[in-house]
């Protein structure tokens, strides 16, 4: 019978940690784990992670709690906690009753002529077995939401890491377009072209000092989570009458770990008119007829960068559609020779791309590697991501408001053809980048 008990205890304990499951969860290798202790052993959201009893690969991360599961551990707890209960340590030393009542405000054990008498009436009671059941699931429903709150840190903090590694890149590139620009036009715009670039270095400096506190923020408030939702898990292995006695302010001190959530910062340069810019392409200038036609839906992805659907309305309103199909827009015009510059109305819209394509995608099975979109924006929480590809970037400038000019230089693409052409498209992202997005003319 001791053998059968031995076994049965064993298929009821948590490998990780060595107790009792709490909140348990089945993986898809069939192995079982409290939560925490899963969520605990993850390496992180993104990185592929193993059982660590098998090492099978874990393809899915949320889990339903396994109930049978939690039935059989709550009947083993019951057990324990009645042994105790009717134990000679656990007697009421005035009356000789088994102390059965559990008072809230005073945090004791009680026998039932104690919880009744005038001294504690007033007291808020329940039994012991009732009181350590409710006290759980509130710890259990607390390291829920305060699970969440680490993983949405966590997420902004590997934003917060990537920008800041990648930010000094990204201004030293910006500079060397907006430099590109200015060698272009006359020398009288040198003091122009001085003040730009040293305002861009100063605001490069001041965000990338931003990016680096508000890292080091994150990091620690990342550490205080973990350790407030470890606490939390210890104070659930507790056997039932340890965890009552000393439950404590635990609750409260888990709702101040909460409060004051950095927030990421919003890396984003002024954006500043370069003189004489858009008056060099309106020699270029043509009037583009566009007409809808519904296609299958595209999709720009690259990890946590972007993930959405983009598509135009018949009345040129960019937005969002379903996942099955989209309006896109394709040009009366084919561009075969000369400079083309036009500009496309995208008013204070959130979610579109505009860009152009090889003849043979729109005829053939749109191959995406074909699509030569240039620059879209996407809405990302209460924020936006404005961004060009080849290869798929971020550009921390403001959200384009109003008219975004679009410049194809089909002469600079047939001398450069010993290029691929992606790469020949991305002197064209560059231009983009410094066009006057405000509609200023």
């Amino acid at each position: 019978m001791d053998r059968i008990l031995q076994v049965f205890q064993n298929e009821l304990t948590c490998s990780i940690c060595r107790n009792y499951f709490v909140d348990p969860v089945t993986i898809d290798c069939g192995h079982s784990f409290c939560r925490p202790c899963f969520y605990l052993s993850l390496p992180n959201r993104s990185a592929l992670a193993h059982c660590s009893e098998c090492q099978k690969a874990i393809q899915q991360r949320d889990f339903h709690t396994n109930a049978c599961l939690k039935q059989m551990v709550l009947i083993v707890r019951q057990g324990s906690l009645w042994h105790f209960l009717r134990s000679k340590d656990n007697r009421c030393r005035i009356h000789m009753e088994a102390k059965q009542i559990f008072c809230e405000d005073q945090r004791s054990l009680f026998c039932l002529h104690c919880s009744t008498s005038q001294e504690h009436e007033a007291h808020r009671h329940c039994s012991v077995e009732e009181a350590a059941e409710q006290h759980r699931e509130k710890l259990l429903k607390t390291m829920c939401s305060l699970w969440e709150k680490y993983c949405e840190n966590d997420r902004k903090l590997n934003v917060e890491t990537v920008t800041s590694r990648s930010w000094e890149i990204y201004v030293t590139s910006k500079g060397e377009a907006i430099r590109a620009e200015y060698d272009q036009l006359s020398p009288i715009f040198y003091s122009a072209k001085h003040h730009h670039l040293e305002r861009l270095q100063r605001e490069g400096k001041e965000i990338f000092d931003q990016l680096k506190d508000s890292e080091a923020r994150m990091a620690h408030k990342r550490e205080l989570l973990r350790g407030m939702y470890m606490e939390l898990k210890e104070m659930c292995h507790k056997p039932d009458v340890e965890l009552l006695l000393d439950f404590g302010d635990i609750l409260h001190r888990s709702e101040a770990v909460c409060v004051h959530m950095p927030q990421p910062v919003k890396a984003e340069l002024t954006a500043v008119i370069i003189p004489g810019m858009i008056a060099r392409f309106d020699s270029s200038h043509k009037v583009i007829s566009l007409y809808p036609r519904k296609a299958q839906a595209h999709y720009f992805l690259q990890g946590d960068l972007i993930s959405l659907d983009i598509g135009c309305g018949l009345q040129g309103a960019p937005f969002t559609f379903p996942q099955s199909e989209c309006f896109l827009y394709w040009g009366a015009s084919i561009f075969t020779y000369g400079k083309h510059y036009w500009e496309i109305e995208v008013g204070d819209t959130w979610n579109w791309a505009l860009g152009v394509c090889c003849d043979d995608w729109i005829q053939g099975n749109r191959n995406l590697q074909k699509a030569f979109y240039l620059l879209g924006c996407a809405k990302n929480d209460m924020h936006h991501n404005v961004f060009t590809t080849s290869p798929l970037l971020l550009q921390y400038v403001p959200k384009p408001i109003g008219r975004v000019g679009v410049f194809l230089d089909y002469e600079a693409y047939v001398e450069t053809s010993t290029m691929n052409p992606r790469e020949e498209l991305l002197t064209l992202y560059l231009q983009l980048q410094t066009i006057d997005y405000s509609s200023h003319r």
